[in-house]
């Protein structure tokens, strides 16, 4: 790190920019959006100026990015080993395809670099936690992606948990997706690779080790994992306009017991047309209350505010239900979720402060999602060990 009076600037080469999520949620939502603000400021006045090195296999389309946002044509790099070997590069954060990610991340933890990373971290557990424990002897800071964790409705949703709103929680209900188009009549909104097995497609790969961290963090850790997972659209065109068949699941059914007792069962699917307010919606119960948390809101229902509905298919309902439910505040202001953990991350690399949301809780989601996989292909449900380096 190069030091001034009032300033800490941080390099960070940034691995996989020219991609959808890592171009607009980490560099120009998070990184970028520090910059602006005049750096991530500090309590002794100084501030963590992040200063990013953009890094990938296409030199025109970072040299165009470059020139987009006003940052330094130096640097910008299509040779990955010798950014790594630049001891003024401080932090290593790749969002390439999950193929390439792990020998990446092998390469910048030998090369002392600390790690901040998209998830997954590796194609399967034993890469994951390998990861992990040469991170660990390395002496090195990791940090992975858990955004969902800092999206104001979660956010909302953990104060209620909190604040013991609920009682005793007895289930979890997630509803996750949209529709992806097919695209031959429509351009899809998902790369194409997201549905070919062999390039580290499917859903479950994709957002399984989502559900790992929502649930562990917020409802208990995961003991048991029960799945079905499906190609619902077996057919689908890519970037170019050419039809391939599509060898990953699309969409996946899971049920999870957690420590404590709760039961979650969450559906994710790129073929289900919205009819919720949000994208991804969690229905909460327990013996005081309920709550729905979507990406922004958060609605509840305390026990002594529950109407009493009575089964009667012979005539029509005359409540309507979702009237009944109240709003939870914002009582605070919401960031954007990336920057908000990539501020807690350079606050730790910098100042050594507490951070959790390691390269092993990033080994936890793989291992949901292999034993996800796992699950479906044997029709049974599995344990799911704790596991530790």
């Amino acid at each position: 790190m190069t030091d001034t009076p009032n300033r800490r600037t941080v390099r960070i080469a940034m691995n996989g920019v020219t991609g959808r999520m890592g171009y607009r949620q980490h560099l120009v939502r998070s990184i970028l959006a520090l910059r602006e603000q005049g750096g991530l400021p500090l309590a002794d006045g100084t501030v963590i100026w992040p200063e990013p090195i953009l890094v990938g296999r296409r030199e025109h389309a970072l040299k165009a990015l470059a020139d987009q946002h006003g940052l330094d044509a130096s640097n910008i790099s299509t040779d990955l080993d010798s950014v790594l070997a630049d001891d003024s590069v401080d932090i290593y954060f790749d969002a390439q395809i999950t193929l390439a990610r792990e020998e990446a991340l092998k390469k910048a933890i030998a090369a002392g670099k600390h790690i901040y990373t998209e998830k997954p971290t590796a194609t399967g557990l034993d890469g994951a936690l390998a990861l992990a424990r040469q991170a660990r002897d390395a002496g090195i800071k990791h940090g992975v992606v858990q955004d969902k964790l800092f999206l104001p409705g979660l956010l909302k949703l953990k104060r209620l948990i909190d604040g013991g709103f609920f009682g005793e929680i007895l289930s979890v209900r997630g509803e996750f997706g949209y529709w992806v188009f097919e695209g031959d009549w429509q351009p899809a909104q998902r790369p194409s690779w997201n549905y070919r097995s062999e390039d580290g497609g499917g859903i479950v790969v994709d957002m399984f080790p989502h559900w790992e961290y929502v649930l562990h963090e917020l409802f208990g850790r995961v003991e048991t994992v029960q799945a079905l997972t499906a190609t619902h659209i077996p057919r689908r065109w890519d970037e170019n306009g050419q039809a391939y068949e599509a060898t990953a699941d699309d969409s996946a059914y899971g049920i999870f017991q957690l420590a404590g007792g709760a039961v979650a069962q969450i559906n994710s699917s790129w073929s289900v047309r919205v009819n919720r307010d949000e994208l991804v919606e969690f229905q909460v119960d327990g013996t005081h209350g309920s709550a729905v948390a979507g990406l922004r809101n958060c609605r509840v229902q305390h026990r002594s505010a529950t109407p009493k509905p009575v089964w009667n298919p012979d005539l029509p309902a005359t409540e309507t239900f979702r009237e009944q439910w109240q709003e939870v505040p914002d009582n605070a202001e919401f960031d954007n979720g990336f920057k908000a953990q990539w501020e807690l991350f350079l606050r730790h690399v910098v100042l050594d402060e507490p951070y959790s949301w390691d390269l092993l809780a990033g080994a936890r989601g793989v291992q949901l999602a292999e034993l996800g996989l796992k699950s479906s292909a044997e029709g049974r449900r599995l344990d799911v060990p704790e596991l530790s380096l």
